[in-house]
């Protein structure tokens, strides 16, 4: 009887605790997704998204329109694409991006393209190697809101001075039930982000 009461307490204890954590996360995605830190950098980098048959979709574009914003302030001399091959696609999402920068007055030498991954996790780390072998650290990352706190986690993991920027114009944030929905999700992703941007962890 005893065993029995102290195990339903530690599942009870287990069952706050991760619901505790969860709320936290919660919060803190909520909180990172409105701030808008842009500040003078080395490179802006753009989070790849969906692209359709060589054109990029509306929540891509919508993170290649905010990082036009930002090298139309002069925040940074170059813009980095990242995202890799979908699969069925036949080109990868940084090059699509690449080519829609172009077609908006980006010359090409400001525009680097980094294919490599399918996964944010991967496309920092390409990112911060392309940098590291350059001397270089400062990048202000563009993606939706609610993705903005795992790529400030990412960034410290690989070792980038960073600098979130959401974009504004995102179908996601558009529609406030899908917004909630990857908000969410967000929050399940975080503490594992969070272990992982520390040196012990990796």
């Amino acid at each position: 009887m005893a065993r029995a009461l102290t195990s339903r307490r530690v599942l009870g204890f287990a069952l706050f605790a991760a619901a505790a954590a969860y709320t936290i996360a919660f919060v803190l995605v909520l909180v990172m997704a409105q701030l808008d830190e842009r500040e003078p950098a080395d490179v802006i980098v753009v989070l790849g998204a969906a692209q359709y048959n060589g054109r990029p979709s509306p929540v891509l574009r919508a993170r290649l329109d905010h990082a036009l914003e930002l090298w139309g302030e002069g925040l940074a001399p170059a813009i980095v694409v990242t995202g890799g091959v979908g699969r069925g696609d036949k080109e990868s999402e940084a090059m699509v991006g690449r080519r829609y920068l172009l077609a908006h007055q980006v010359p090409d030498s400001a525009l680097v393209v980094q294919p490599q991954g399918r996964s944010t996790q991967a496309s920092m780390n390409a990112v911060a190697g392309w940098l590291g072998e350059r001397g270089r650290r400062r990048a202000i990352l563009v993606s939706d809101p609610f993705h903005m706190l795992r790529l400030r986690l990412e960034a410290r993991r690989t070792g980038l001075h960073a600098y979130t920027s959401p974009t504004d114009t995102s179908p996601i944030s558009d529609n406030p039930a899908l917004e909630l929905r990857f908000l969410a999700v967000e929050a399940f992703k975080v503490p594992i982000a969070y272990l992982k941007s520390f040196a012990w962890f990796r």
